[in-house]
């Protein structure tokens, strides 16, 4: 059992930035890639972001590419997720996911339970 927890979800205005936080529970985080999904109002649950177990490597959905960075401390078993020049289509339910396979684009081991972006035009 892997337990995630998202934070740093808000409303923020067009242009702004904002920083998403997970927090894993147990010791083999190091083995995980990680990766972010999220969820607009009314659309499937979509990839955002990825970094491999060790974060040699990471990946992004085009839309983001540019404007967010993944980024992850395994001493201190934490993944984030740095949004900048948000655009009203960010808004979504922000998930948190831990998976063995690598890329990070179709079904994660694990979810967290999701934090809310909100941003306003």
């Amino acid at each position: 059992q892997v337990q995630l927890v998202e934070s740093g979800g808000g409303l923020v205005q067009a242009g702004g930035s904002l920083r998403l936080s997970c927090a894993a529970s147990g010791r083999t985080f190091s083995d995980y890639n990680m990766g972010w999904f999220r969820q607009g109002p009314g659309k499937e649950r979509e990839f955002v972001a990825a970094i491999y177990r060790g974060g040699t490597l990471r990946y992004y959905e085009d839309s983001v590419k540019g404007r967010f960075t993944i980024s992850r401390d395994n001493a201190k078993n934490m993944v984030y997720l740095q949004m900048n020049t948000l655009k009203a289509e960010d808004t979504a339910v922000y998930y948190c996911a831990a998976d063995h396979l690598w890329p990070v684009t179709t079904i994660p081991d694990y979810w967290g339970q999701g934090t809310q972006v909100t941003v306003s035009s």
